[in-house]
């Protein structure tokens, strides 16, 4: 089975990469990364390559600064690289896709915990619209291929927030707990007495360990054949960010002073995904958060230097 990650450079490909290499899969290799959101170079690769699984974990990403700042480039930069995957797939024959998306396609501040019918039933988050219409874009363009193409099978995974070791840090790019894991390290490395939280601390968000994603969409690849719509992948249980970052304080050993700072933006204040349908098709998180954490912190302190 010859194998394509798209964006096996990023956090989420890098996890999936792993774990195929670590299951010996023929992984097809790139010199660099491909400009995905160039037509032209993306059907060279198909034509070429000829995969028969691709993931596509490629996309602009970013914390909730960068997503409102640059809009713009999060709506087009993703349709563009998730439009030539999908098509290409199709065009070449690829036997079966695995579309990665983001627990942001859901509603703002809705029932909870949110299940796949939720798609759509109320506006959503502002703070990351850009970026959420591109996801849903996606998932819609997997879900009409099933219905419409000839011989096509999309697999759509709606992931939580993930995190753990191969992560980014720096805090513009950063999702909000490895931005809390690096300023909390570097205080209590440096003897900074206070930390900087954005706003109340009280949002709750679910957290799915990277490993346990990997393994959730090579899963999905070998046991689905296809899925109508979409499936949520995470955990179930979501905590406050003032429990997520007092934790990581009391792991770090860092006794100073955390500062919730409310006139900072702070999204959707509670979002965590039903997942009983993939539990009950089959397949289940197993990292306990803790453990997961504590890698996340020893990684970003084997990096630091």
């Amino acid at each position: 089975m010859k194998v394509y990650v798209a964006g096996s450079k990023g956090f989420v490909g890098q996890g999936i990469l792993k774990k195929l290499n670590e299951c010996k899969y023929e992984v097809i290799t790139t010199p660099r990364e491909l400009d995905l959101r160039n037509m032209y170079l993306v059907k060279s690769f198909f034509e070429k390559n000829k995969p028969e699984w691709v993931f596509d974990c490629a996309a602009v990403v970013g914390g909730i600064s960068k997503n409102i700042k640059e809009p713009y480039k999060f709506l087009l930069d993703n349709l563009q690289i998730q439009n030539n995957i999908i098509d290409f797939s199709i065009q070449y024959g690829v036997k079966k896709v695995l579309f990665l998306g983001s627990s942001c396609i859901y509603p703002k501040d809705y029932r909870q915990p949110l299940v796949e019918e939720d798609l759509l039933a109320a506006p959503l988050e502002p703070t990351n619209e850009g970026y959420a219409i591109a996801k849903i874009a996606g998932l819609k363009l997997c879900e009409y291929a099933n219905r419409t193409q000839n011989n096509t099978k999309f697999i759509s995974l709606m992931p939580c927030n993930l995190y753990g070791p191969g992560d980014h840090f720096d805090l513009e790019r950063s999702h909000v707990l490895s931005a809390l894991v690096k300023k909390i390290v570097d205080a209590h490395i440096t003897g900074q007495k206070n930390v900087e939280v954005w706003g109340s601390g009280n949002p709750k968000r679910e957290w799915l360990y990277i490993d346990d994603l990997a393994d959730g969409a090579i899963w999905a690849m070998n046991n689905l054949e296809s899925t109508s719509t979409f499936l949520n992948i995470g955990v179930g249980v979501d905590i406050s960010i003032k429990y997520l970052a007092e934790k990581i304080s009391c792991l770090v050993g860092y006794t100073g002073e955390l500062y919730f700072n409310t006139s900072k933006p702070e999204g959707m204040m509670k979002k965590c995904l039903d997942v009983s349908k993939i539990n009950q098709l089959g397949w289940k998180a197993k990292t306990p958060f803790e453990k997961g954490l504590q890698e996340t912190i020893e990684y970003y302190r084997s990096i630091r230097g």
